[in-house]
């Protein structure tokens, strides 16, 4: 197995194959392979002698890979791919406020939203909208700034230059007055990566084309009569990871389960940190191929299927057949 990190953490990505190996994987089974996507990357998906590819990130960069493994001559490739979410809660009038505004900025902003599994798209009934907006504004006043090493912060830097600067961008083409909420950064970090906490009006879903990777929640008001449309295009992003559910109405929770698109769907509780083993997490469509880590068909995505067949006996013209799986 070759073990190729994204460029900007090689460090612990090495640490972790460290352990592996102290662990007792051998060195030559286990091979770490740090460099540029663009280069390393590109030039392990097309050698032939990869017979499979594991990968976690963007939806643009999975679609590079499966295209690489699909232009290579030999064996077919096997890609099981994880990639970003354009993410939804959906909040009917029967929620509890103060659990949903602590889910919904917990799950915006916890690793300053760079989990994939990060809600995006807050979506509150129009009858309580307004008294959710200002919890969550009162909430964000509350959050804690800084680095991520010290246990008193909650939300710490983007992972680079380039992850900040595309938010500023995506929060500069908001009007002034969409901006309904932006933290203040500390003047200590003006020098690092860090990008404040930020809640934007949304007024159309479909203005959001590619997910915002970093602490930015945009909230959407919407009908209560219109839930099945609002569902219809929350599925049209085309996205399929995860779906928040807040309500009290049983029927209702079952209604959005019912019609929702997204791979992994949390009711009344925060929508990040699926415990692998415990809660099988994955999604489809734009949001990965399959099968869900830490689920039932996983592992045996990676290995080969073949049958045995054995004539043991014949009687009466009929053979009786032996038929082994091992995977």
């Amino acid at each position: 197995m070759i073990a190729k990190p994204a460029e900007q953490t090689s460090l612990i990505a090495a640490r972790a194959v460290e352990l592996m190996h102290a662990a007792g994987i051998p060195v030559d089974v286990l091979n770490l392979v740090p460099g540029d996507g663009a280069t390393v990357g590109r030039a392990l998906v097309s050698s032939e002698r990869i017979a499979g590819v594991a990968f976690t990130g963007s939806t643009e960069t999975a679609r590079r890979i499966n295209q690489a493994l699909a232009a290579r001559q030999g064996p077919i490739a096997v890609l099981v791919a994880e990639t970003g979410g354009q993410n939804a809660m959906i909040v009917d009038s029967s929620a509890l406020p103060e659990q949903v505004v602590k889910d919904a900025v917990f799950s915006a902003f916890n690793s300053a939203g760079q989990r994939c599994s990060a809600l995006r798209i807050l979506c509150v009934q129009e009858e309580i909208a307004d008294s959710v907006i200002e919890l969550t504004k009162g909430c964000m006043d509350e959050l804690v700034i800084g680095d991520g090493s010290d246990l008193a912060t909650d939300v710490g830097p983007v992972i680079d230059n380039d992850a900040l600067a595309i938010l500023q961008r995506h929060v500069a083409g908001w009007d002034r007055d969409a901006i309904l909420k932006q933290c203040a950064l500390p003047a200590r970090l003006s020098g690092g990566t860090y990008f404040p906490p930020t809640l934007l009006r949304l007024d159309d879903l479909q203005r959001l084309e590619r997910e915002v990777f970093g602490p930015v929640l945009h909230v959407y008001r919407y009908n209560g009569r219109e839930l099945p449309e609002l569902i219809d295009a929350i599925n049209s992003t085309g996205y399929g990871l995860t779906l928040g559910v807040h309500s009290r109405v049983d029927s209702r929770q079952q209604q959005i389960v019912d019609l929702a698109g997204a791979g992994n769907i949390y009711i009344n509780r925060d929508m990040v940190g699926a415990v692998v083993g415990v809660q099988p997490f994955g999604g489809r469509g734009l949001s990965g191929t399959g099968p869900k880590a830490g689920g039932p068909n996983y592992l045996p995505r990676f290995a080969s299927e073949f049958t045995v067949t054995n004539n043991t006996s014949a009687i009466g013209g009929n053979a009786s057949l032996l038929s082994l799986d091992d995977d």
